[in-house]
């Protein structure tokens, strides 16, 4: 009977093609490392989102009114209601951290260079939709710092030149963050899910256009590589069985680490807190904002400081393959770059003071110039690899692994003679 119903699928919609294409045979290359996980992972954690999300907004009220209240009907009196909220507020976090990881992945190992230009910068897009989704979402609970969070991002809006104002009026719906703002904040945050599943569609289809990546970054040809399933499938499945360990931990033991004390005190906008703070994916951004002086400048340095990885594939010059694998100088680069996120996301943290502001005003410092210096320590790093002859490692791969290096050769630059 299956047959029957597949075999009458299959005459009307290419199901077992598309299955077999798209998923089974897709040819994998065979050096995948559990790095390459996170890109599924992300995509478990999306429909786990979307899933407890469409639940809960089974039940929350969109007032201002109502809506702590209704969280607290939710954590009390809603069979399992407790464990849909913490799933949800957990798996915030976990989806951050992540993209965060898939990200940090596809930078140490430039899997951002040419053919993968687009693959990059939908992701980037992905990234975008994300934080849009998280920023509104974190308005829902009506708590202290869920209130005046929103107030001071919209505020931001401000520095739009010209019509500031109008912006800020228009994204709250009001003069104030108010009943306006939580309704179309709610209205959003259930919407923008689907438009991500959307553009994880256009990113899976440059995926599977250019294929994936792999460490050595050499790209063999499809005869070289073997299928996705059961490969693969099977690896992905292990990481998920740690991943929901670590997950369920928090969900179970921990829920509130992750929820800000002050979120469980009703909104009151006549009572600022002492130190407003965003979640803590947002925090080194956060630090760059409150690094600049200016609010113009800040809001001008926090928007760059996440666009301007859509500018990578531009500004690494190099054409050693392997990413940070075999470019040393890259390699110092990229643990830099992580290092001072991390410190930044700790000014972001702690309340400001005179030498916290100064430390983030160096990191931020130091986060611009690594962005800036990329292409000329690219360049420079390429022709002293090439004066010092490849690692041996390059080599045993170009010969032994592959016959091209790439399908889509870059144009050589004078005096290149790899």
């Amino acid at each position: 009977m299956s047959n029957k119903i597949i075999q009458w699928i299959d005459h009307r919609f290419p199901l077992t093609s598309f299955v077999k294409h798209e998923l089974t045979a897709y040819p994998t290359p065979r050096n995948l490392s559990y790095w390459w996980n996170f890109g599924f992972l992300a995509g478990f954690v999306l429909v786990l989102q979307v899933v407890t999300g469409i639940f809960l907004a089974m039940h929350y009220k969109a007032d201002i009114a109502m809506s702590f209240d209704s969280i607290q009907h939710i954590m009390r009196d809603v069979n399992y209601g407790w464990l849909l909220r913490f799933m949800h507020s957990t798996g915030a976090s976990a989806f951050f951290l992540v993209i965060y990881i898939h990200m940090s992945r596809t930078l140490y190992y430039g899997s951002y260079r040419a053919p993968r230009e687009l693959m990059w910068w939908t992701g980037q897009g992905l990234l975008l939709l994300l934080m849009a989704t998280a920023f509104m979402g974190y308005l829902l609970p009506w708590g202290q710092m869920s209130y005046w969070g929103a107030t001071v991002i919209t505020n931001l809006f401000r520095a739009t030149p010209f019509i500031g104002d109008q912006v800020v009026v228009w994204l709250r719906g009001d003069y104030t963050v108010g009943d306006a703002t939580l309704t179309r904040f709610f209205a959003l945050h259930y919407l923008f899910p689907f438009l991500i599943i959307g553009g994880v569609m256009v990113h899976l289809v440059a995926l599977h256009t250019v294929k994936s990546s792999n460490p050595s970054g050499i790209d063999l040809a499809d005869k070289d590589n073997i299928p996705f399933h059961p490969y693969f499938t099977s690896k992905d499945f292990y990481g998920l069985g740690i991943f929901l360990i670590v997950y369920c931990t928090f969900v179970f033991f921990f829920p509130n680490s992750l929820i800000e004390p002050a979120n469980n005190i009703p909104a009151n906008p006549m009572q600022t807190p002492n130190h407003i703070v965003p979640e803590w994916y947002f925090l080194p951004f956060y630090a760059i904002l409150r690094s600049v002086p200016n609010l113009v400048g800040g809001v001008v340095a926090m928007g760059l400081s996440v666009m301007v990885f859509s500018f990578m594939p531009y500004l690494d010059r190099s054409q050693i393959p392997g990413g940070a694998h075999f470019r040393p100088w890259y390699r110092v680069m990229f643990y830099l770059f992580v290092v001072d996120m991390l410190v930044l996301g700790y000014i972001g943290y702690i309340p400001p003071t005179d030498s916290s502001i100064i430390v983030g005003q160096a990191a931020t410092l130091v986060y611009f110039t690594l962005f800036i210096l990329l292409p000329y320590i690219s360049r420079r790093e390429e022709q002293w690899l090439i004066r010092r002859g490849l690692p041996p490692e390059v080599q045993a791969l170009i010969v032994s692994e592959t016959r091209e290096i790439s399908k889509y050769p870059k144009r050589r630059r004078r005096g290149d003679t790899t």
